[in-house]
């Protein structure tokens, strides 16, 4: 819409919401609530209806304070919040209330004629067909609201706000009429009918729609000179001033007429009470009703307009016609034509309390979305998120809360109707609009502020002295495209009992050129992790070699809350020149206090994932527990979902018996899924080459776990490591500190 068309201010926000709130429910259907729950229910429905609209009210204009709302209303702040295709998702559904609202209030004005037929069939006499077709709301409804589309077609927007002081005036007169009255007189002889039992919460679903006017005056956003002011102002005023009126007509009606009276629907009580109420109420009636209908063909079109401009529906077609406007003023013509089938379609149903409690449980998604909104925003703490009116984000979280919880309570079919409904159409929209923000932007900002807490709670806490030992380790590779071995060991360890951090070194100088590259290789691996359902944080580094890589990496802090403690290379069995800087980094590694672990690869990789094989020795006991709890942690992978651990001992003849004792206590005391069926103890004589033995017994195996001593890496160097040509993957670890298996 042009700029210059956005030319309203407060009053018409103010003006649209008040008459929509004192409209068709409190001429037709709070006497009906009075009737059937009494005073002290009717003030339960005004109080619980406002616990919802109240906390609706202050989040809505929080979150207009923020940027300017622009056309489309409810669904622009929606969208823009919690992303396109969930903001469509509520957005259709809000689109649907206010065009369901559209038959709803053409209904409603038809009963403001009801006196009129009265008079004239008591004065007059009609053939059965007149008589018939004089009694059909939709006689005059149909027409009613074609003329009205017609109009607001021909005079936009324009006519709607001007058409409000005129309704507001009504309405003041009709109410001042109305406490003026006094009580109705009953005939002691006059029938009286039984009053209907009817729930608490089935009446409030159809006294609901009375409060939703706050929302009224948001649908013209687009109109407005200051959103941002208007909104809040107009809204939250027109709020608190109608519940004060609805409170103040309660008591009125209910001293003023007897229950039977009150919940006769077919009768319009506050006529019986006002001075002149015989034609000034069905004034008033007629007027709140007509000038809510044009609200809400106004505002429901605009609605679907803005959602086709952003392209969310799946027929490229649909979202074409459906955008485009004429005329200086942008009139969602192709819209309009939509709006106005469906409020025919309701329309034909004819039937009021029905209707009204469709349009609560639509009313009550949008409601509870705006309130989730403005808590979330206050828990993500996002600092592009300055309102200028602050709500308190416990008064939103209770509005959401009251939004969803209730809509069961009012109807329990509709409610899970309509949660199946926008399941349905989150998932189609979803399918059809891959490219653009999900469901994950609501919470993106809230998980920021989860982790961040946990992070410090976690590092301030106490630490216990002989807490269980899980791994956090840090994988450090350059050759992740070439191989994919260590990236999957790095997933397997951070599935379920451990955590997993994934670093890229990538030769070099940090440069502009070079962090970009970084950043793209970054997404590449974090499109493998992603593929893979990996649960690893991903990164790079840039460095000129390995070995600064290496000093950063075990400087780093930990993703998980919890220090590193074990980092693991990986180098390729057939290029043993790899493993020389790890060898070089060896004492810098064991000075930051990591465990290390390196994984040597060959062709075969892991095999069938079925074999999972430990060697212990008498030389690196102390790696025994770590190697068997990595064991365990690997094996919880889906991957290895039928793999079975084995283990091998080897200890000298004098000492076997006492090492069988105690490595079986070991696995039994810390409830390992090693059967002891597959623990093999082996008698070594000491010029038996070991290399050969774990060739002999793990031909077969499909990964391997070796324990290696920091000795022998002085002694012996990268020497340790090689040998194992024809066995498949090799993990080798070393632990200053053994591991306590609980």
């Amino acid at each position: 819409m042009p700029q210059d068309q956005h030319k309203f201010g407060t009053m018409p926000v103010f003006f649209t919401a008040i008459s929509t709130i004192l409209g068709a429910i409190l001429f037709l259907r709070f006497g009906f609530a009075l009737g059937t729950v009494g005073l002290a229910g009717t003030l339960l429905i005004i109080l619980i209806g406002h616990a919802v609209t109240i906390p609706t009210a202050m989040a809505l204009s929080e979150i207009a304070t923020n940027s300017r709302v622009e056309g489309g209303g409810a669904y622009y702040i929606i969208s823009r919040s919690f992303g396109l295709v969930i903001g469509a998702t509520i957005g259709l559904a809000l689109y649907l209330s206010q065009a369901i609202s559209v038959a709803f209030y053409i209904i409603a004005f038809t009963e403001a004629f009801n006196s009129l037929f009265n008079w004239l069939f008591d004065h007059y006499v009609f053939s059965p067909w007149a008589d018939w077709l004089l009694h059909k709301s939709q006689t005059i409804a149909i027409p009613t609201l074609f003329i009205l589309t017609a109009i607001v077609l021909t005079k936009g927007a324009k006519l709607g706000i001007t058409t409000l002081y005129w309704v507001v005036a009504i309405l003041t007169i009709s109410l001042i009429a109305f406490f003026a009255g006094k009580p109705v007189l009953i005939n002691p002889e006059a029938v009286i009918s039984p009053i209907p039992k009817i729930s608490i919460f089935t009446v409030f679903a159809i006294i609901f729609p009375a409060f939703t006017g706050i929302i009224a005056g948001l649908g013209l956003s687009g109109d407005l000179k200051n959103p941002g002011k208007s909104i809040p102002l107009g809204t939250l005023t027109a709020t608190l001033f109608g519940m004060l009126v609805y409170v103040a007509i309660s008591i009125k009606l209910y001293f003023s007429a007897p229950p039977a009276a009150l919940a006769d629907t077919s009768r319009l009580v506050m006529a019986d009470i006002a001075v002149q109420g015989w034609w000034l109420i069905p004034l008033g009636l007629a007027a709140a009703t007509i000038s809510s209908a044009i609200g809400s063909i106004l505002v429901a079109p605009r609605t679907l307009q803005a959602m086709a401009r952003d392209k969310v529906f799946p027929s490229e077609l649909a979202n074409k016609l459906l955008s485009q406007g004429k005329g200086q003023s942008d009139e969602p013509f192709n819209a309009y034509i939509i709006t106005v089938l469906i409020a025919l379609f309701f329309i034909l149903l004819g039937k009021l309390d029905a209707v009204a409690e469709i349009i609560s449980m639509f009313f009550m998604v949008t409601y509870g979305s705006l309130c989730l909104i403005s808590f979330l925003q206050h828990f993500a703490a996002d600092p592009s998120y300055r309102p200028t009116f602050k709500s308190k984000w416990f008064i939103s979280l209770f509005g959401a809360i009251a939004c969803f919880g209730l809509m069961f309570f009012m109807n329990s079919a509709y409610a899970f109707a309509s949660i199946f409904l926008m399941v349905l159409v989150y998932f189609t929209l979803n399918y059809f609009n891959k490219d653009k923000k999900n469901i994950a932007v609501i919470f993106q900002g809230v998980m920021y502020q989860i982790s961040r807490k946990i992070h410090v709670f976690l590092q301030k806490s106490e630490k216990e002295e002989h807490k269980s030992w899980r791994p956090s380790a840090v994988f450090l590779s350059s050759n992740t495209f070439l191989r994919t071995d260590a990236f999957n060991l790095n997933r397997w360890i951070a599935y379920k009992y451990g955590f997993g951090t994934y670093i890229h070194h990538i030769d070099g100088y940090l440069s502009k050129q070079a962090n970009l590259d970084a950043r793209q290789i970054k997404d590449r691996i974090i499109k493998m992790a992603r593929a893979t359902k990996s649960e690893v944080y991903i990164d790079t580094l840039i460095n000129q070699n390995l070995s600064d890589s290496i000093s950063q990496v075990v400087q780093l802090p930990s993703i998980s809350g919890t220090e590193n403690n074990l980092i693991i290379f990986d180098l390729a069995r057939n290029k043993p020149k790899e493993i020389k800087t790890i060898v070089d980094n060896f004492k810098l590694i064991q000075a930051a206090n990591f465990d290390i672990g390196i994984l040597s690869t060959s062709e075969r990789q892991f095999g069938l994932m079925r074999q999972i094989h430990i060697w212990i020795t008498p030389t690196d006991f102390e790696n025994a527990n770590l190697m068997i709890l990595l064991a365990y942690v690997i094996s919880a992978h889906p991957d290895w979902k039928n793999g079975v651990i084995k283990v091998f001992s080897i200890f000298p003849n004098e000492t076997l018996n006492a090492e069988k004792e105690k490595l079986k206590n070991l696995i039994s005391a810390g409830q390992l899924p090693i059967a002891s069926t597959n623990i093999e103890f082996l008698n070594r004589d000491e010029n038996e080459d070991m290399k050969y033995i774990i060739k002999q017994h793990s031909a077969d195996a499909d990964f391997i776990i070796l324990g290696f001593l920091s000795d022998a890496i002085k002694k012996f160097g990268s020497e340790i490591f090689e040998g194992f040509d024809d066995l498949s993957n090799i993990l080798f670890v070393n632990t200053e500190e053994g591991k306590q298996i609980k």
